[in-house]
């Protein structure tokens, strides 16, 4: 199998030599950027459809003054498919996409296993369409990026060409899911970080462009979002501070979206069997959805519902419909969703589904600014734009979670087929993001990665380090003495030793010191010394570096130590080897060239 399927990649690359020999590096980059559109958008058709039919199929039933109880059983039916898929199909990981793609692009020389071009879509439409409160951009994301990253190891291109076609992948998904070109090549931009070049933006607006004319040829032109802007939605100036206003409060519910996030998944860690975690999700996903319906699945039908101020309908299936037509209930309505919707998809996550942060993000944003629309015209019977508060509100917490206001300002120009509402959308997206940043400076995907020192950015030289890993670095050909020798068998030691420095271990391989070759040279040419202990030559080093450490982290160690060599060790103090600055240095600038390298 392996051989037949080594034969058929063989053949595809001299294929693609034969057809490409008279073509330029930049023409052969932009056809395979063209593919890689068409692959992403045919993928986010498929996944859409397969969404769809499932969420279709379990929910289209139940008339809409009746409670659907079987909201309690279907998110945990989901997760448990979808972990099922994962585990015993799957075999690998495949949620928290984005997050993936980064990993990839630092960690794996962006090659992602040609599973995730279609395991992503069976896993996130499995659980969204079960319920799960989560979004389905993330799944194609990861999707149309191995999608990219593939079609690279096949034309057998190198890193740089590999991570522009990754980045082409990951971009035309977006531009796919949301039919919105400029989003997908903003997307790539501001959150994987690509650098930005004539060679880079060609192919990334090519893929995009594929990928958006895919998907409106399968699936039409509607918007993923049906909005449609009177003249009263439009901007006017006195409701600046109205939307100043709405800005901090969406960077602030920006920052609770990723602090519950992590303390939830914090959570669900600390619980080992995975029937618990089944448990715990099934009842806590249940009771939310059985209460409030909107939070089943992306909730995209949602948006429509509140910019066509329609809130009557997001009373539909809940034990609440007698309460649609009251005021003061409606926004306590809309802020419980609000908060909950977090939790929900923090746990839909945590328990074992596929599923992303994106969709989510914009659904706290919708009721963000839904409700302080609401409070504006019930409490002081102001008369203001539902409409564009919420689409102003999703942009905001986008911007906050993400760290992304150029994506989140785009994506809803683009959603809203126009730009009457740029400026707000400008004014709530960056003062969300200021608010959040001064919280916490990194987004959801890339918090982790940044602790790590696994997180690639736009500064060149904070890159290179990201591909130094210092277990390939250390050195462990140094000869270790016990603490029982003597100088003697030191002395013979040397003569057969390359290093100027040895480790002193125990019996149980623990480090206890080191010994200098410096220090020796006094006494070792006297015989009557040669009975002395080692341990009478043994000094502490300067500093002891952990196996884990981030190499960037290690380089002013060794200033402050002024030293040239230290030694690793595990948590338990068991001797590794060393790592010396040089070799880090010899690495970084091989790195730094492999990022600059235009080919």
């Amino acid at each position: 199998m392996i051989e037949l399927e080594n034969t058929i990649k063989e053949r595809i690359y001299q294929g693609f030599l034969v057809l490409t020999r008279r073509l330029s590096n930049a023409q052969v980059m932009a056809i395979l950027a063209i593919i890689v559109g068409l692959f992403a958008g045919i993928g986010a058709y498929v996944f859409n459809t397969l969404l769809h039919t499932i969420t279709h199929l379990l929910t289209s039933w139940t008339p809409a003054d009746q409670a659907q109880w079987l909201y309690l059983v279907y998110p945990a039916i989901g997760i448990i498919l979808a972990t099922l898929f994962v585990k015993y199909i799957v075999k690998d990981g495949i949620s928290e996409g984005v997050t993936r793609v980064l990993y990839a692009m630092s960690r794996k020389n962006s090659r992602i296993a040609g599973h995730n071009c279609w395991t992503s879509i069976v896993g996130g439409a499995t659980t969204i369409g079960f319920g799960g409160s989560v979004g389905p951009e993330a799944p194609i994301v990861l999707t149309g990026a191995a999608i990219g990253s593939n079609v690279g190891k096949l034309a057998r291109l190198n890193y740089k060409n590999i991570t522009l076609l990754l980045c082409c992948g990951a971009g035309a998904a977006v531009a796919a899911i949301f039919k919105a070109p400029i989003t997908g090549v903003v997307f790539v931009l501001e959150i994987l970080m690509l650098e930005i070049t004539t060679k880079s933006i060609i192919p990334l607006l090519m893929a995009s462009m594929t990928a958006t004319i895919t998907s409106l040829a399968l699936q039409g032109f509607s918007p993923i979002i049906a909005v449609s802007l009177d003249q009263q939605d439009m901007f006017q100036v006195i409701q600046i501070p109205l939307f100043v206003l709405l800005g901090g409060f969406c960077g602030i519910m920006a920052f609770y979206f990723t602090s519950v996030n992590s303390k939830v998944g914090g959570f669900y860690k600390t619980v080992e069997k995975q029937w618990k975690k089944w448990l715990f999700a099934g009842i806590t996903l249940g009771v939310l959805m059985f209460i409030f319906p909107p939070l089943y699945g992306e909730g995209h039908s949602s948006f429509g519902t509140l910019m066509s101020g329609n809130t009557e309908q997001l009373f539909d299936n809940t034990i609440f419909y007698s309460f649609r037509e009251v005021d003061w209930f409606l926004i306590i309505y809309l802020v419980a969703i609000m908060l909950f919707k977090v939790i929900a998809m923090a746990t839909t996550n945590a328990a074992g589904g596929v599923g992303g942060t994106f969709a989510p993000s914009l659904f706290v944003g919708a009721f963000a600014g839904a409700t302080l629309a609401v409070v504006c015209h019930t409490v002081f019977g102001w008369d203001v734009s539902i409409t564009s508060f919420t689409l102003a509100g999703m942009a905001g917490v986008m911007s906050g979670v993400m760290k992304a206001p150029l994506t989140a300002i785009f994506l809803i120009a683009e959603l809203s087929n126009g730009y009457g509402l740029f400026i707000p959308l400008m004014i709530v997206s960056c003062i969300s993001f200021a608010v959040n940043y001064s919280l916490d400076r990194d987004s959801i995907y890339t918090k982790q990665l940044r602790m790590r020192g696994e997180l690639l950015t736009h500064d060149k030289d904070s890159s290179a380090f990201v591909f130094l890993r210092l277990d390939e670095l250390m050195e462990t050909d140094f000869i270790r003495l016990r603490e029982s020798i003597t100088l003697g068998d030191v002395v013979n030691i040397i003569s057969s030793s390359r290093r100027n420095i040895f480790p002193v271990v125990n019996n149980d391989g623990q480090l206890l010191g080191i010994v200098q070759l410096d220090d020796l040279r006094h006494d070792m040419f006297n015989r009557d010394k040669w009975s002395r202990s080692i341990m009478d030559y043994m000094i502490q080093p300067a500093d002891k570096i952990l196996e884990h450490e981030m190499v960037q982290s290690i380089m002013p160690r060794f200033e402050q130590a002024n030293t040239w060599m230290l030694p690793v060790v595990s948590k338990g103090n068991r001797y590794l080897g060393f790592i010396s600055k040089s070799r880090i240095l010899n690495a970084y600038r091989q790195a730094l060239v492999n990022v600059s390298q235009a080919d």
